[in-house]
């Protein structure tokens, strides 16, 4: 599938192509055009602090895009997470910026195009990250593109004086961006596939329910993050405490006059006792009314986005990156029923529930239970109900990546399927989460399901449908089981029918899942458990 853009002549000089805005010149390396740090909007600071992203001042001559461009103020993570996941910091305020690896940079090429989201829980990442790199996919024939955003307070602050959602209306000024200018680097606007990972993911969920974003993308991936809202009164407190550490109002016009070290330090306070399994405090996307004029999942389940195609997807251990660092997983075993209790409320669930996972993974212990039942509750849950509600003319393919980490304790986690879908498992970076020796015959694998995905809109196996087919990338050989978590959301199913339960996390309650028969056994009305399942879970396809 690889695409020998250009004769070697023209290669040796650097390539240049004028966007909008003006012309930029980038560097070959490896035969592939790559441009880093071009604005997408104008630096979001002085009188543009906290407001919508308006479009860059225009440029005389040719703009030097060799290197990545700042990246949006963030506080660092904390060390525990320091020596797992790489976030470098350019310093600058021109953080609206956006990257293309291109193969053929010129109008004639047509190319598809994928644009990365990154994750970060909406206070970290970048598109600098090195396992972002973008050279297999431009290598593969795809011009991909990876887009900075603004995060935390600067992003998804929600004020009295300005419009919330700051961060999610970068993203949408990136995707204009692409609509307008790729076809000069060899793009085809027409075949966008967006993806992203954990708050890229969820921010995508968002894009697809916005009315203001149709037309800007034609397939979309979501990598361990579903479409969801936060409760604006949550995002408030946020802020709220932060203005009460800060001693200044909770307002906009306030938090623009604080020092920006100072403001990120005391976000980093405030936000230092939530985790995604522990909940807590933390910044989100909201209901706005405007961009975001309802609930993302309620939209999509209703029929918004019809024509995108989708592929979805998780790791077999999400949590294990938020419990291992720092000793949590153990801690979490040592507390039993009281941990339990605290998934319990987490998940506002009734006993049925850990009573049915104990049944099903009887060797499990409680951290483990407790990250499966959590993960399920917030992430497969709204994911399967997503993949159920998409119109038979554009399917959905969904897979789950269970290779498991060489760090000690992190399983199969959180963002290490990373390096395997962006072919960069050899990066140090990489390394650091997986540790030495991935497979590079599964980032070959999985990486070509990507590739594939966003040139024909088919990953390579069998569309979502009543059997619930699973593409699990793992050891060996990917290879496609049927229903393999169905007898845990089967008890999610019984759940959602008890009075008075939500439906979905407690940061959101989407309309309830189509019924319609299911395979799988029903939890029982009594308090006795389910019986244990034959090792192994779903029927594996070869």
């Amino acid at each position: 599938m690889a695409v020998d853009a250009v004769d070697s002549a023209s290669r040796t000089h650097d390539p240049v192509v004028t966007t909008p805005y003006g012309a930029v010149r980038g560097r070959y390396e490896d035969g592939i055009a790559v441009f880093r740090g071009i604005p997408y909007a104008a630096p979001p600071f002085g009188a543009r602090r906290f407001r919508p992203p308006v479009p860059p001042e225009p440029w005389d001559g040719v703009r030097d895009a060799g290197e990545f461009g700042p990246t949006p103020p963030k506080p660092p993570y904390s060390e525990a997470f320091a020596r797992l996941l790489a976030d470098p910091v350019v310093p600058g305020d021109d953080c609206l910026n956006l990257n293309v690896w291109t193969p053929e940079p010129g109008p004639g090429a047509r190319l598809p195009v994928m644009v990365w989201i990154h994750g970060g829980a909406l206070t970290r990442g970048s598109s600098a990250v090195p396992v972002y790199d973008g050279q297999a996919f431009a290598r593969d024939g795809v011009v991909l593109v990876s887009i900075n955003y603004r995060l935390g307070v600067e992003g998804y602050g929600l004020f009295p004086d300005a419009p919330p959602n700051a961060g999610l209306r970068d993203q949408l000024a990136a995707l204009e961006w692409v609509r307008e200018s790729i076809a000069r680097f060899g793009g085809d606007p027409d075949r966008v596939t967006v993806f992203g990972e954990s708050a890229g993911a969820i921010s995508i969920g968002a894009l697809l329910a916005s009315p203001r974003a149709q037309g800007l993308f034609r397939r979309a991936v979501l990598q361990s993050g579903p479409p969801e809202a936060s409760e604006r009164d949550k995002v408030r407190r946020m802020v709220r405490r932060m203005a009460t550490r800060l001693k200044v109002p909770a307002t906009a016009r306030a938090f623009a006059a604080v020092d920006r070290a100072l403001l990120l330090r005391t976000q980093a306070d405030v936000a230092r006792l939530g985790s995604p399994v522990l909940g807590g405090p933390a910044f989100g996307i909201v209901v706005d009314g405007d961009l975001v004029p309802r609930h993302p999942m309620e939209a999509l389940l209703a029929g918004g986005a019809p024509d995108v195609e989708l592929l979805l997807g998780w790791t077999s251990e999400e949590y294990r990156l938020w419990l291992a660092p720092g000793g949590l997983l153990e801690r979490v075993d040592r507390l039993g029923p009281v941990a339990l209790a605290g998934a319990m409320a987490r998940c506002r669930c009734g006993h049925e529930v850990p009573r049915g996972y104990r049944a099903i993974h009887p060797g499990a212990g409680t951290a483990d239970l407790v990250g499966q039942m959590v993960t399920d509750h917030l992430l497969r849950v709204p994911l399967h109900r997503l993949a159920d509600a998409r119109p038979p003319r554009t399917p959905a393919y969904v897979y789950e990546f269970a290779w498991p980490s060489h760090v000690p304790g992190l399983g199969a986690c959180h963002a290490l399927e990373l390096g395997f879908v962006f072919d960069t498992v050899e990066v140090p970076q990489a390394a650091q989460l997986a540790g030495p020796g991935a497979p590079q015959e599964l980032a070959d694998a999985m990486h070509s399901a990507w590739v594939r995905f966003a040139v024909e809109g088919d990953p390579g196996w069998q569309a979502w449908d009543a059997s619930h087919p699973v593409r699990i990338f793992g050891a060996g050989a990917p290879h496609t089981v049927l229903g393999p978590r169905d007898r845990e959301l089967a008890l999610w199913d019984a759940e959602s029918g008890r009075p008075g339960a939500p439906l979905s996390s407690p940061e959101s309650t989407p309309s309830p899942r189509p019924r319609r028969p299911r395979r799988v056994m029903a939890v029982r009305p009594s308090s006795r458990p389910p019986r244990p399942p034959r090792a192994g879970g779903g029927r594996s396809l070869p």
